[in-house]
C-alpha cells in the first residue's frame, strides 16, 4: 500500500513538474512572453477557491480518490488542448489563437490545483484505513512526489523531438521539449495515467458531517483568527512572503536561457544556458532534503527563527541569481541559489503549517490550514507573480525568442523586497510575548 501511494504522489507531481519551471521558455517563443506572470498567477487565483469547492464535493458527494481521477481527466484534457494548439502552430512559431490557449491553460490549472490537496486526503485516508501511522509513513511517500517532479523536469530538459525523431541530449537545441509545446503533452498524458490509476485505489468512504453551517463548510470561520494579533501578523507576513513563491518558477528559466543570445560562445554554449531546467531542478532536490531538517530546527529555535531563516534564504535566492554568471566561477552562485531554495521554501511552507496546527483549536485546524494556503499560495503568490511580471517587463524585453535586459536589477529588486519583509518580521512578530499576554 505504501508503494501504491508513493506511485500516486510520483505521478501527481510529475504532472506539475513537466511544465512549471520551463513553461516560460516556450511562452516567449509562442508570442506570450509578456503574459508569463499571468500563467503563474492563475495558479494562485484558482487556489483561493477551487480546493475548497472540490473539498466540499469530496466530503459530501464523490469519494476523494474518484474525484482526484476526474479532476485529472479534465485537467489533462485541457492541457492536451494547449499541446494541440501549439502543434498546429508548429515548432518555433507563435500561436495564432492566444486567447484560446490561455483559456485552456487556465481551465487545466483550475482542475489541477485541487488535486494536490485531494492526493493528500486520499493518502491519509488509505493509510489510516490500513492501520498505518500518517506521521511516520506519509513523509517518505510524499518525498516521491518531489522525485516525480524532478524526473519530468529532467526529461523535458533533455528530450528532443525533431523531424519525427526522438532523442535525449544535454546539448542546446531549439526543439527541446522545454522550448516547445511538447511539455504540455507530457503533462497531459501523465494526468490521463493518474486518472486511470486513481480508480484502482481502495475506496475512501464519505464521512457525513452534520450540523455544519455554510461558513464552516467553506472554512470561513478560520478568519476569526485575525482577531488575535499573533495570528493576524503571521497570516499577513505569510501573504507577503508568499509573494516570492512563484517568481523563480516563472522567470529563472527565461533568465538562464537568455545567455544563449550572448555573442560570446563561451557564455552562449555554457551548460547553465543550455540546461536551465536541469540546473533549477537542484532547487527541488534541496527542497526534498530540507524537509528532513525542519523538526530539528523548529524544536531547537522556534517558529520565529525558522521563519526568519526562510525569509533571509529568499534574499539569497534572488541575490545569488543577481550576481551569478553562466561560466565559472559565476555559475557557483546559480548553484548556491538552488541550494538555498530548499530552506526558503520548506522552512516557510512546512514550518508555517506546523505552527498553524499547534496554535489553532481543533475545531478550526482544517480551515486554518486552508486560510494559510490561501494567504500564501493564493493571495500572496498571485500578487507577487503579477508584480514580478511588471518588474521584468519593465527591465527586459523579448528578442528572437530570448528575454533580454537588465536581469541583475530585477533580481536585486526581488531580493530587496524579501529583505524588507524579513527585517519587518523580526521587529514586529513576537509569538512568545503574545502567548504570555493571552
Amino acid at each position: 500500500m505504501k508503494f501504491r501511494l508513493s506511485l500516486l504522489n510520483f505521478i501527481e507531481f510529475a504532472v506539475w513538474g513537466a511544465y512549471l519551471t520551463c513553461m516560460g521558455n516556450y511562452l516567449g517563443i509562442a508570442g506570450l512572453g509578456d503574459k508569463i506572470s499571468w500563467f503563474y498567477a492563475i495558479q494562485g487565483i484558482v487556489s483561493i477557491f477551487m480546493p475548497t469547492l472540490m473539498g466540499i464535493i469530496a466530503d459530501k458527494y464523490i469519494q476523494p480518490q474518484r474525484l482526484l481521477g476526474l479532476c485529472h481527466l479534465v485537467a489533462g484534457g485541457f492541457m492536451l488542448g494547449c499541446w494541440w494548439l501549439g502543434m498546429q502552430a508548429g515548432f518555433g512559431q507563435e500561436i495564432s489563437d492566444k486567447s484560446l490557449f490561455i483559456a485552456l491553460y487556465t481551465l487545466s490549472v483550475a482542475f489541477f490545483m485541487p488535486t494536490i490537496a485531494l492526493s493528500n486526503t486520499v493518502a491519509f485516508t488509505i493509510l489510516k484505513n490500513h492501520g498505518l501511522d500518517t506521521v511516520k509513513d506519509f513523509p517518505p511517500i510524499r518525498v516521491l512526489g518531489t522525485v516525480g517532479f524532478i524526473m519530468t523536469m529532467w526529461f523535458v530538459n533533455c528530450a528532443v523531438w525533431e523531424d519525427g525523431t526522438f532523442t535525449m541530449t544535454l546539448a542546446d537545441n531549439g526543439h527541446k521539449f522545454q522550448y516547445t509545446y511538447m511539455q504540455f503533452f507530457v503533462s497531459g498524458v501523465m494526468s490521463m495515467i493518474l486518472f486511470a490509476y486513481s480508480f484502482t485505489l481502495p475506496a475512501c468512504k464519505l464521512e457525513k458531517k452534520e450540523g455544519l453551517s455554510l461558513a464552516e463548510s467553506l472554512g470561513l470561520n478560520a478568519f476569526k483568527l485575525f482577531k488575535t494579533r499573533k495570528m493576524a501578523l503571521f497570516f499577513i507576513f505569510s501573504a507577503l512572503l508568499g509573494m516570492c513563491l512563484q517568481v523563480t518558477n516563472g522567470f529563472a528559466g527565461p533568465f538562464l536561457t537568455s545567455f544563449n543570445a550572448s555573442p560570446d560562445p563561451a557564455i552562449a554554449d555554457s551548460f547553465a544556458a543550455d540546461n536551465a531546467t536541469l540546473l533549477t531542478s537542484l532547487s527541488q532536490i534541496s527542497e526534498a532534503l530540507c524537509i528532513l531538517m525542519i523538526p530539528f530546527f523548529l524544536k531547537r529555535y522556534g517558529i520565529k527563527v525558522v521563519m526568519l531563516m526562510s525569509m533571509f534564504a529568499w534574499v539569497l535566492r534572488f541575490g545569488f541569481f543577481g550576481v551569478g554568471h553562466p561560466t565559472m566561477p559565476g555559475v557557483i552562485m546559480f548553484i548556491l541559489s538552488c541550494i538555498v531554495y530548499g530552506v526558503a521554501f520548506d522552512f516557510f511552507n512546512v514550518s508555517g503549517g506546523i505552527f498553524v496546527d499547534q496554535e489553532c483549536a481543533p475545531s478550526v485546524k482544517a480551515s486554518a490550514q486552508g486560510l494559510f494556503m490561501m494567504m500564501t499560495n493564493g493571495v500572496g503568490a498571485t500578487i507577487g507573480t503579477l508584480s514580478a511580471g511588471e518588474v521584468v517587463n519593465h527591465f527586459c524585453q523579448w528578442e528572437n525568442g530570448y528575454l533580454i535586459g537588465d536581469w541583475t536589477t530585477c533580481w536585486y529588486v526581488f531580493a530587496a523586497f524579501a529583505l524588507i519583509v524579513a527585517v519587518s518580521f523580526a521587529l514586529v512578530f513576537h509569538p512568545e510575548q503574545s502567548a504570555r499576554k493571552s
